[in-house]
């Protein structure tokens, strides 16, 4: 490896005189280490000329590999950098509700990872209910909620607030309206959450509160189906705003609209723990990360 470390930096100077004083040795010590190497591979890596070397066509192959190790040792180098920081292995276990699941969690995980890469996160998945149990009983570590929780026992880290939007297909009758009220929306075709979630509980708030009839034809518990199907079905749906990027709209060929008594109505999602979770430094680097995250954007 050393040998070949040389003979890269003689390669690249094109000088046995500049190399020499590069690598900070004499001249007669690096000409023997190049001709030890070539001994050692039974080939001549360079034709001399005078005071000029050229490198033979094997010389050429011997120097592409150099450049590969080279490579390799310092891809290795900074893995073990990585390492050293992210301290050593550790794990996270993540509770998240679907709609948290899709919308939120894969951008927090794929930053966390950006920096401790060594982390290995593991995710449960549940309703709002069920994941604030198991942060409770401690089966997982934090949990990720389309909710502010109160409760003696837990922490809550407020992370964004975020509300309902109309969704249209192309084609849609409603896309030309000028004004949509929460009246329009009575006996409206719609593909709706699944009943349970706290996005679907959002909903059926307010179609109470506004004395709403929808006419649900499909409940469904996933942002990628209903997104689907409401192209297919030409069928309306409500769906949080922070899920609604601006690729997804456009390659799905999706309207929003947005009504006034959706965006007064908020729901705030959000990071919860234990006393217990405090213990582990690689959940509350998460945690810490998250809150820094999204208070950027506020």
């Amino acid at each position: 490896m050393e040998l070949l470390d040389v003979f890269a930096v003689v390669v690249e100077q094109v000088s046995l005189n500049k190399a020499s004083q590069l690598l900070n040795i004499s001249q007669p010590a690096l000409s023997r280490k190049i001709m030890k190497l070539e001994e050692e591979l039974g080939v001549e890596l360079f034709i001399r000329k005078g005071k000029r070397l050229e490198l033979t066509k094997v010389g050429q192959i011997c120097y592409d590999h150099a450049l590969e190790l080279r490579h390799l040792e310092r891809k290795f180098k900074q893995t073990i950098q990585m390492y050293k920081a992210a301290g050593s292995h550790s794990s996270i276990t993540i509770g998240a509700s679907l709609t948290t699941l899709q919308a939120t969690l894969p951008d927090l995980i794929t930053d966390y990872l950006k920096e401790y890469p060594l982390t290995e996160i593991k995710l449960l998945t549940g309703k709002t209910h069920e994941i604030v149990t198991m942060v409770k009983e401690h089966k997982v570590d934090i949990g990720v909620v389309a909710s502010q929780i109160n409760a003696s026992s837990l922490h809550c880290e407020p992370l964004f607030d975020d509300h309902l939007c109309l969704v249209l297909p192309l084609g849609h009758p409603f896309i030309d309206r000028s004004v949509i009220t929460m009246d329009d929306l009575n006996e409206l075709p719609m593909i709706l959450f699944s009943k349970g979630t706290w996005y679907r509980i959002l909903m059926d708030e307010l179609f109470h509160r506004y004395t709403i009839f929808p006419n649900v034809q499909m409940e469904i518990d996933s942002f990628e189906a209903i997104i689907r199907l409401v192209s297919t079905c030409k069928t309306a749906t409500l769906l949080p705003k922070s899920y609604l990027r601006e690729d997804l709209i456009r390659n799905n060929e999706l309207i929003l609209r947005q009504l006034v008594e959706l965006e007064q109505t908020k729901r705030t999602t959000s990071l919860i723990y234990s006393d217990h979770t405090s213990d582990n430094p690689e959940a509350m680097k998460f945690i810490n990360q998250a809150v820094t995250c999204f208070a950027k954007h506020k």
